[in-house]
């Protein structure tokens, strides 16, 4: 009787099912499900909420890294006392400043000085000196001090490989004193580079190199090439040594020759060090030198040899225009700056290493 009964209820059930739209079934039971897994996810895994900031952990942190502040701390205080303080003096760029007189008490000029440094054809010929100069220094430095830590790096020799180093880079440590003595001795009249070149036949006769106008700015790029190559060259073979050595091994094993491991495997492992160091020589482009320039010029190169730190200092300082010198000073500054975001901005477009 009750299996009869049960076997009818079954049967009413089921014709009562079958008389609904199974669409509707489907929406039903997604929506029963839905709802269930909700219910379910709700009460075991409840939605995490975002821990309150441990100030105690960050004090934490902060104290076992106190030794790493004390060290900071004279590094600090020189970059504020050496390049944050002297920004209150660029205020004499749009004063009329008289030497002697309190900063504020004198004249505002405006973009007096600002005009006059455009509209002086010095100003426009010493651009052009600084500009042709640092690229001739960044091109030459670069390829140069990359091939001599590439060809250091292939050196096996342990012995040769850091006399040739110590060697490359002790004229880092001359001053442009001595290193400008030297350098006017190698190219006079009976100087070694005439004395060579005339031996090979190059040349016919012994040149004055120094007073001639277009050798100039490539006899800049050659002397600081000879200066900083040897110095230049150790960061990028620091960033050599960090390369896995495992590479080179499987390199040989697939049949790779020397120079394919160079192109392969060295140039892209210190690629990140080259595009940063890029960046940061293109910030510094309009640092073209002082020493260097003002220690090697004649009077008969002088139109080649003014760079703006030499402007400053011979139609600033010495005529007493500080406002004048400031002017140029404070273009030199904001050039480099907006050389320095545009150069990182590229990096970062292209998807390479960049400073920040």
């Amino acid at each position: 009787m009750s299996a009869s009964s049960g076997y009818s209820n079954r049967a009413k059930f089921t014709g009562h099912i079958n008389h609904t739209n199974p669409a509707n079934q489907i929406d039903q039971g997604l929506h029963l499900d839905h709802s269930q897994h909700s219910h379910h996810a709700n009460s075991t895994n409840p939605v995490p909420r975002k821990p309150a900031p441990n100030h105690s952990s960050w004090w934490k942190k902060l104290k076992s890294q106190k030794m790493l502040m004390l060290m900071s701390v004279p590094f600090l205080i020189y970059v504020i006392i050496f390049a944050y303080v002297p920004l209150y003096g660029w205020m004499m760029a749009f004063q009329n400043y008289k030497p002697g007189s309190s900063m504020l008490n004198n004249s505002w000029v405006g973009w007096k000085n600002f005009a006059e440094l455009f509209q002086d054809d010095s100003f426009l010929r010493v651009i052009r000196n600084t500009l042709a100069m640092s690229v001739i220094n960044l091109v030459f430095g670069f390829v140069s001090s990359i091939t001599l830590a590439l060809m250091l790096n292939e050196v096996r020799k342990m012995l040769f490989k850091r006399v040739v180093q110590t060697i490359s880079y002790l004229p880092h440590f001359i001053s442009w004193v001595v290193a400008a003595n030297l350098i006017m001795n190698m190219l006079s009249i009976d100087g070694i580079v005439n004395q060579v070149l005339v031996k090979l036949h190059i040349i016919k006769e012994p040149i004055m190199w120094l007073s001639e106008q277009y050798y100039f700015w490539w006899i800049i790029g050659a002397s600081n090439v000879w200066k900083e190559i040897g110095w230049s060259a150790i960061i990028y073979l620091a960033a050599m040594a960090m390369i896995d050595p495992s590479l080179y091994e499987a390199a040989s094993i697939d049949g790779a020759g020397r120079f394919r491991k160079i192109f392969s495997i060295t140039l892209p492992g210190i690629r990140s060090i080259i595009i940063i160091l890029l960046i940061m020589n293109i910030g510094h482009i309009l640092d073209a030198g002082f020493e260097q320039q003002y220690l090697l010029q004649t009077p008969m190169v002088v139109d080649y040899s003014e760079t703006i730190d030499i402007f400053v200092l011979k139609y600033g300082i010495n005529l007493s225009r500080f406002s004048f010198a400031t002017a140029a000073g404070i273009f030199k500054t904001v050039i480099s700056v907006i050389l320095l975001l545009a150069a990182n901005r590229m990096a970062k477009r292209m998807g390479q290493e960049r400073l920040f």
